[in-house]
């Protein structure tokens, strides 16, 4: 990847320092993504940031981005993420913007309670979505940004549309924990710190609190399965149903806990299109 530094700008008290430019992301986009190294108070280091654009970007046209969630903390997971990305030819065939994320630690898209530079959510509403808006050319609108992610991520992109409904259009989670109600299974007091804090975040919670704005639309979260969390998509799926929220549930095909295992491509499809159903 070629990693060019050329200046370091500040944006909101944020130090951003841009490796590469918009004029080169189009030179080279067609065979690598373009790497940009974000610093941010919500962070305790500098953190990578992958994207991914169509190999012609048309001059004027404004392009939906298409967030794909790391599971994992570091820059090697947000490659891995978006190298699927690639290898689907995701930013051509869907004329979008593929963009991966890394955290410095694990990724659970939560602000922690007390410390300031564990503030993931924050760090990603405040830093990535801004950057990213103000360096290529997307629709600055909920309509053109789409999340998805499986596992942590998974649960990660439907709290973020959840909690703000407003900022995204859907959300895509294959074989994630989304029927979590305490810190302890997976040790999230590290990254939320307090269960009372963990509770604004609860999916089951959050569904419920937004089941009347969501009923007021066409399907808006997509469930896909079946992993390790089959039985927690089927929780959700349920309690989407009972509260008569649109939403798309496919389940049957059994699939491996990756990003290649085959769920991405139909995720896609799904964000994508039109689809009323519930």
């Amino acid at each position: 990847m070629n990693h060019v530094r050329i200046g370091l700008l500040t944006i909101s008290s944020l130090s951003i320092l841009l490796l590469g430019t918009h004029a080169q992301a189009q030179a080279t986009q067609a065979t690598n993504p373009i790497v940009h190294i974000l610093e941010s108070q919500d962070q305790y280091g500098p953190n990578e940031l992958h994207v991914l654009t169509p190999n012609h970007l048309v001059p004027d046209r404004k392009y939906p981005v298409l967030y794909v969630l790391p599971v994992y903390p570091g820059a090697k997971p947000a490659v891995t993420a978006i190298d699927e990305a690639r290898k689907l030819d995701l930013a051509n065939r869907y004329n979008v913007i593929c963009v991966s994320p890394a955290f410095d630690r694990m990724p659970w898209y939560a602000d922690h309670a007390t410390d300031p530079h564990i503030r993931q959510e924050s760090y990603f509403l405040n830093t990535v979505i801004p950057f990213v808006e103000n360096h290529y050319p997307t629709m600055p609108e909920a309509r053109g940004r789409l999340l998805v992610g499986y596992s942590k991520s998974g649960w990660g992109a439907f709290t973020l549309l959840l909690r703000h409904p407003d900022l995204f259009s859907k959300a895509a989670a294959f074989d994630a924990p989304l029927a979590t109600k305490e810190l302890a299974p997976f040790r999230l007091e590290t990254i939320l710190g307090t269960q009372e804090n963990f509770e604004h975040y609860r999916v089951d919670k959050l569904i419920e609190q937004r089941a009347d704005l969501l009923k007021q639309s066409g399907a808006r979260l997509i469930l896909l399965g079946d992993g390790r969390f089959a039985a927690e998509h089927q929780f959700i799926h349920e309690k989407l149903e009972m509260l008569g929220v649109p939403h798309h549930w496919e389940h049957g095909t059994p699939r491996e806990h990756k990003w290649n295992s085959g769920w991405l491509e139909p995720a896609v499809q799904f964000l994508f299109s039109e689809e009323q159903s519930r």
